[in-house]
């Protein structure tokens, strides 16, 4: 009788347990609970260089449909704890000295035909792909986004998080965003979309390198739900393939955030 009844309180234990595991899981996959603000935070760090300088060559391959590929090459310059970022052009040709000057919120593109110097926005295409201006600076979704839910998802082979997220604020490119996050804050995936929920963009992340220490994306996968073209009676989007190479965390010279350096770098 004895053994019977601590059998049956050992497995009454441990149902309990398994239904508050159940029940915690439920809870932080229905509300943003403080873990998903925190791993939203996190993503925000994994994403971004607030510890130290980030350079890297950026290779840019536009898929036009009916049209081909079209390719830049780009040396991609970082200072995200001082909002720098300076982006020189080497490739194609007819482009090469091109570049661009971020200081705080002021975007600079210099043009060395004209030796000029114009604003430009952070809300627009990167060298006419479908990258943005706002996707070479650092990430700050926790700042800018109110989370509107979370729910567990798979992704592929993936356990992920997928977050709703809304902004009200004036500086970003896109008001309406799904997020999928790995465990890790790993960025994965997102959708971007206009006010009215209309989806305009969708980025893939599919493979992460290791830099000193930090996972830096090998390969950013973007399709553009507006720009295409009609082929064989579908609709075909435009896509551009970002490819991350050489990536260093090494400090760089204060000069090369600087109109001076852009100036010199097309001579």
């Amino acid at each position: 009788m004895t053994r019977q009844t601590s059998s049956t309180r050992t497995r009454a234990l441990l149902m309990a347990a398994t239904l508050v595991c159940v029940m915690t899981f439920q809870l932080a996959a229905d509300e943003p609970t403080q873990y998903h603000r925190d791993l939203l935070r996190q993503a925000d760090a994994n994403w971004s260089f607030m510890e130290s300088d980030f350079s890297a060559e950026y290779t840019i391959v536009r898929d036009v449909p009916g049209e081909g590929q079209s390719e830049t090459v780009a040396a991609v310059f970082r200072r995200d704890a001082e909002e720098l970022y300076t982006i020189l052009i080497m490739e194609p040709a007819i482009d090469r000295g091109q570049g661009y000057l971020k200081q705080g919120d002021t975007l600079w593109f210099y043009d060395p035909d004209s030796h000029r110097f114009n604003s430009t926005s952070s809300r627009d295409r990167f060298q006419n792909s479908n990258a943005r201006n706002s996707d070479f600076t650092r990430s700050t979704l926790a700042e800018d986004y109110e989370i509107l839910s979370v729910e567990r998802v798979r992704l592929g082979r993936y356990d992920a998080w997928l977050y709703e997220l809304e902004s009200d604020s004036a500086g970003v490119t896109y008001p309406y965003m799904r997020l999928w996050l790995s465990d890790e804050a790993q960025i994965l995936k997102t959708e971007d979309h206009s006010l009215s929920r209309q989806l305009l963009r969708i980025t893939a992340v599919p493979e992460y390198q290791q830099v000193g220490g930090r996972s830096v994306p090998r390969t950013v996968y973007i399709i553009d739900m507006l720009e295409g073209a009609v082929i064989d009676g579908q609709f075909v989007s435009e896509r551009t393939v970002l490819s991350i190479n050489r990536p260093s965390l090494a400090p760089l010279p204060d000069s090369v955030f600087s109109k001076t350096f852009l100036e010199n770098a097309s001579q």
